[in-house]
């Protein structure tokens, strides 16, 4: 199993730890639904340096990219910034989600999930290969990253790294800079504002330290789970996969047809394939908590919750569920939980954003 350069600062803070696609990571520090409200209502911190950072280079690394993302880099014209999208196999499917950076115009970064990062590496290798072989492909496992998200992360983030604020402090979502040797984005997967900062790994430790000593709560995978739940964020493997495009997942927003000329590869799939389902939003109205490949019915068919659990924000069962594509907000649908068919409604995510329920809860009466 591997090991991120945290692995000892959270065994010292007694970490439960679990294996997280070949990692050993932090699952929770004591409470995951204290980690949640300590995200939601000041500041808390994640290791996430078991995600894969790529940097590639060379003087054909943009038109690469133009076609091995779904979204278009050029879009990205100013040092620093960035976008979300997929990578996708010719058929449409996901084979990743990610963010790529524009550092200079022969040097972009990529950030991808842990569970994908050799199959993603190997693909993007391949593509390298048969489209621009002068593009150098390095992936940066001497760095690490930490997330610091919530509303109180920047005071956080200054407090624990004096000299930050004048660069950091103006940075849009989406936006990067160098800081000494910290790549700090603002960027994160919590809904919340915050940070995700890149730095030499054997520096993390003190980085680590500085904000704990600053107040910022550690948090485990199981906050992370449940505060990416709340803000309608995808899962790569559950909610997205090889099986399904982006238009089923959520994620039309990422796919970029402006340039009629740009042929990413799964685009012909995308403009050729019916849209016959969609990621959507449920609630539950009868006592019970929403899982994973629980099958719903709709008065249109049959489909799948592909996230679900308990929202400590909203004090009620969750879900993102892939339905038929005439299922609208607001209709009633049934979810089979051990072996009962209970109530749920349909809603649009994100559930929460900054803190703030952007849904209604009415659960139905106990009989």
């Amino acid at each position: 199993m591997q090991h991120t350069p945290l692995n000892a600062q959270h065994r010292a803070l007694k970490a439960r730890l679990v294996d997280f696609a070949g990692w050993e990571m932090p699952l929770n520090y004591g409470s995951q639904i204290e980690e949640h409200h300590a995200v939601r209502r000041a500041a808390g911190m994640f290791d996430v340096s078991h995600m894969l950072i790529v940097d590639l280079r060379g003087e054909a690394v943009r038109p690469f990219l133009r076609r091995l993302l779904a979204n278009d880099v050029a879009k990205l014209q100013t040092t620093g910034r960035a976008l979300y999208g997929c990578m996708l196999h010719e058929g449409g499917g996901v084979i990743d989600d990610l963010i790529v950076y524009f550092l200079h115009e022969d040097w972009f970064r990529l950030v991808v999930n842990a569970g994908c990062a050799e199959r993603d590496l190997a693909w993007i290798e391949t593509q390298r290969d048969a489209l621009a072989p002068g593009v150098q492909i390095r992936p940066r496992r001497d760095l690490a990253m930490i997330a610091v998200q919530g509303p109180q992360a920047g005071p956080k983030l200054w407090q624990a790294m004096p000299g930050t604020q004048a660069l950091t402090q103006p940075l849009k979502p989406f936006a990067a800079v160098t800081v000494g040797d910290m790549f700090i984005a603002r960027t994160g997967y919590t809904g919340e504002d915050g940070f995700e900062v890149m730095l030499p790994a054997r520096a993390a430790p003190y980085f680590w330290q500085a904000l704990l000593e600053a107040g910022v709560q550690p948090c485990g995978l199981g906050a992370r789970d449940t505060l990416r739940l709340e803000a309608g964020l995808n899962l790569m493997g559950q909610d997205m996969d090889e099986r399904v495009t982006p238009y089923e997942s959520g994620l039309a927003w990422t796919v970029d047809l402006t340039d009629p000329a740009r042929d990413f590869i799964g685009r012909e799939a995308l403009l050729r394939l019916p849209r016959s389902r969609q990621l959507t939003g449920l609630i539950l109205l009868d006592r019970g908590v929403l899982r994973t490949k629980q099958k719903v019915h709709t008065a249109h068919g049959e489909g799948e919750v592909t996230s679900g659990g308990f929202s400590p924000t909203l004090a009620a069962s969750i879900a993102l569920a892939r339905l038929p594509a005439q299922v609208a907000a607001g209709d009633e649908v049934e979810v089979e939980v051990r072996q009962q068919r209970l109530k749920a409604r349909v809603v649009k995510p994100p559930f929460v954003r900054h803190g703030q329920p952007l849904v209604q809860v009415h659960t139905l009466p106990s009989t």
